[in-house]
């Protein structure tokens, strides 16, 4: 994934810039990223590898090595940024959050065309940020730039530039597919990802960007460039995954919906699962943890964390390059706390099921640590499609999804033409995918929350929301 922050301000702006940026560290582990104008010095651009350390140990010198009065700041999970460019629409610094899947294309049809180049990385790919400032580039204007690159662009692409002479340009991608904010302060402006980073700084005024929408930012104000489309399909993993609780998205905060899942889950369940059953109701942490709560609220039996993640010196599991390295790294965080596992029947709810390699090292653990039983709930339905449009999971192929190796092995290929029937739990074909995922996991039982109580639990029309990993609609 990725997220951005950016600032415009009447004063210095390195506090802002670096917290801001430090705040997005929940969205990306492999580059951290700073572009920042002087009126005296121009921009400067500095870019560190945060794979085995955070954010703020790699930039805690900025505040010597930096200055300015605007900025803008990313972390990255893949590409090198905010990257310098010179073009016909002068020199500015760039950051992008999403993906591009039709890259090769754009490549191909801008160097036959204009006879450009580009720097290759390593395995010969190309930065995608700097794709899109080519794309940009092609225009006579930012504004007529971004709108050109985001029709051109097969995925997503939320744009952010610094110009060279402190102005801040913030494009929203074209479908709002992932968040934008703006909000005004006392000394100037910023534009975020999560929203809760503007207020903490002491920014007020809080709006989101509507999709498509392209602002200008300085200290004085928000500038509106292009106004926002009329069609919205924002990503409903954000709310089930990986928004952070803070966060609101739509005025819908991240926390409040995910106990209002839970709760629609335990009401769904209470047919399925007698409470007498269940001694404890936890979640895997961190992100299922909520969802757990709103379950354990409503269904009366208490909450418990059977297992505390240590989390000091391997805060992200998914760190590590290598998978049987994460997968260990995973385990070793899971610390048990035995009162509470020994001799349980336990429930626990995860934000969701994707491949099932680490949730399987997590039920073993449980039983080694002498649970009864294990029950597991899915706070999302199953993963039918790997996600085209955002950069926030590893898979590469649908079939590295737990739910499509299931049904390959239930029917084939033939089984793919009804996917609607085995994310159903009442089909036979739901109930079939069910039990085998328990039967692969070793869990006592299984359910995935419905679409419907997903779009119950955010409170958006379905319309507005991307569903395409569960269901394959655009």
């Amino acid at each position: 994934m990725g997220g951005f922050f950016g600032v415009a301000s009447k004063n210095n702006c390195l506090t802002d810039i670096f917290f801001g940026t430090d705040y997005h560290s929940h969205l990306g582990t492999k580059r951290g990223g700073l572009a920042v104008y002087d009126p005296e010095i121009g921009l400067q651009r500095e870019i560190h590898n945060i794979e085995n350390s955070p954010f703020r140990t790699k930039f805690q010198n900025v505040f010597n090595e930096m200055r300015g009065t605007s900025a803008i700041g990313i972390i990255s999970d893949m590409h090198p940024q905010p990257l310098l460019i010179h073009s016909n629409l002068g020199t500015y610094a760039v950051c992008t959050v999403g993906i591009i899947n039709n890259s090769e294309e754009l490549i191909n049809n801008y160097v036959s065309v204009n006879g450009g180049h580009f720097n290759a990385m390593t395995g010969g790919k190309i930065n995608s940020t700097e794709l899109t400032a080519a794309l940009i580039s092609q225009k006579n204007s930012f504004e007529q730039g971004i709108k050109f690159a985001q029709d051109k662009i097969e995925g997503t692409a939320n744009i952010l530039i610094l110009k060279d002479d402190g102005t801040v340009i913030a494009a929203r991608d074209k479908l709002g597919r992932l968040p934008v904010v703006v909000a005004k302060g006392e000394n100037g402006c910023c534009v975020s990802f999560e929203s809760f980073v503007c207020q903490k700084l002491g920014y007020e005024d809080l709006r989101d960007l509507g999709p498509g929408e392209i602002v200008a930012i300085t200290p004085d104000g928000i500038n509106q460039l292009s106004p926002p489309g009329d069609k919205k399909k924002i990503c409903s993993f954000l709310w089930s995954y990986y928004g952070y609780p803070t966060s609101n998205y739509e005025g819908i905060n991240v926390e409040a919906m995910r106990y209002r899942n839970g709760k629609i889950m335990a009401q769904n369940d209470k047919e399925n699962l007698p409470e007498s059953e269940i001694d404890y109701i936890g979640g895997v942490p961190d992100s299922g943890t909520p969802h757990a709560i709103g379950y354990a609220n409503e269904s009366g039996v208490p909450f418990a964390r059977a297992f505390i993640k240590y989390t000091p010196t391997w805060s992200r599991s998914f760190m590590p390059q290598n998978q049987s390295e994460r997968n260990r790294v995973a385990k070793m965080k899971q610390i048990p706390v035995l009162e509470l596992i020994k001799d349980k029947n336990l429930l626990f709810v995860d934000d969701s099921i994707v491949r099932g390699t680490q949730l399987r090292e997590t039920v073993e653990f449980l039983y080694e640590s002498g649970a009864k039983s294990v029950h597991m709930r899915s706070a999302c339905p199953p993963i039918m499609y790997g996600c085209k449009y955002l950069n926030f999971s590893r898979n590469t192929n649908d079939m590295d999804l737990i739910a499509r190796r299931v049904i390959l092995e239930l029917e084939g290929e033939e089984g793919f033409k009804h996917i609607e029937e085995y994310s159903d739990s009442k089909t036979e074909r739901g109930k079939a995918l069910r039990k085998n995922i328990c039967e692969k996991f070793k869990f006592d039982s299984l359910e995935f929350q419905s679409l419907e109580g997903v779009v119950k639990a955010i409170g958006l029309d379905e319309c507005e929301l991307c569903t395409y990993c569960w269901n394959g609609k655009e």
